[in-house]
């Protein structure tokens, strides 16, 4: 028996750690639809208030928090990915203890 073919899920788990990566240098690539409505949202909200002089807070707060729940989608994908794969890797070395300890010695 070799080892557990993983290959797919390592490749995943390289993909969405490097999205992580952009996502937390606010690079708009990564994200879904949604989360990228409600980044393009708060910018132009917060540009029109930048343009007729008043405060950004509330668009800074948008802004902040479509990050922030991006980075958090992107990293319970990751989590469940390693889960998974740990999974396989666990479940290989059960069934090939099984077959070691069930020879004919």
């Amino acid at each position: 028996m070799g080892k557990p073919d993983t290959r797919r899920l390592d490749r995943e788990i390289q993909q969405t750690t490097r999205k992580l990566e952009a996502v937390q240098q606010c690079e708009l690539w990564p994200l879904n639809g949604a989360e990228r409505r409600a980044v393009i949202g708060a910018l132009a909200g917060g540009s029109y208030r930048v343009v007729r002089g008043r405060s950004t807070d509330r668009a800074e707060r948008r802004l902040e928090t479509a990050w922030n729940s991006a980075q958090t989608r992107l990293i319970s994908e990751l989590t469940a990915l390693q889960t998974e794969r740990q999974r396989i890797v666990n479940e290989h070395a059960k069934t090939k203890a099984a077959k070691k300890s069930s020879g004919w010695w």
